[in-house]
């Protein structure tokens, strides 16, 4: 038998796409049922509309929270802490926008501009609790902001309130079981 012979390749690309796919098909499971955060009506990389911007300092927003939901948290998480953060604030220190933990493991969602029936308020950049919408310096390129969301394994009364953005990572450590987070932007 010629070994380039029409049914001797054909058999040598039928086994190579059957390896293939054997390869590929649990990868493709695992992306499946991985844990991940989306907001309705936005990609990863939308622009925030102006309603989501600060209230203040001629913003020209409502300070209106975004939609947050999320799916797959993995097994034995108790409660969700979720943060919106601008890295390109204060000059690439950062900023806090938002601070939410304590939401208990059958939350799946935050609905827009509505604070969460349960759950605790950590500390933004004004100092105080709850969302503070993006402000930044007019004409700069749109800034980042990294919504995240964490599956954890404590309780939904475990934390105090008004932690910082600090304190929370610190006190979070090693009771993490997953993260996820999506990617807005917003400029003026």
């Amino acid at each position: 038998m010629n070994r380039n012979e029409p049914s001797t390749i054909l058999r040598r690309v039928l086994r190579a796409s059957t390896l293939c796919a054997a390869i590929a098909l649990p990868a493709a499971g695992v992306w499946a049922d991985a844990f991940e955060v989306s907001s309705p009506g936005m990609m990863d990389g939308a622009t925030l509309d102006s309603s989501h911007a600060a209230d203040a300092q001629n913003c020209g927003g409502k300070n209106v929270s975004p939609a947050l939901q999320w799916r797959n948290a993995p097994a034995g998480t108790k409660s969700f802490a979720i943060g919106l953060f601008d890295p390109d604030g204060a000059k690439g220190l950062g900023v806090v926008h938002w601070l939410m933990y304590g939401l208990p493991a059958s939350t799946t969602s935050l609905a827009e501009g509505t604070p969460p029936a349960a759950g605790v308020g950590g500390t933004n950049r004004t100092g105080h609790t709850g969302y503070y919408g993006p402000c930044p310096p007019m004409g700069e390129i749109p800034h980042h902001y990294v919504a995240q969301v964490w599956a954890l394994e404590l309780a939904p009364d475990a934390l105090p309130a008004g932690l910082t953005r600090d304190a929370l990572l610190a006190a979070m450590k090693d009771h993490v079981l997953a993260a996820t987070s999506i990617v807005l932007r917003y400029g003026r």
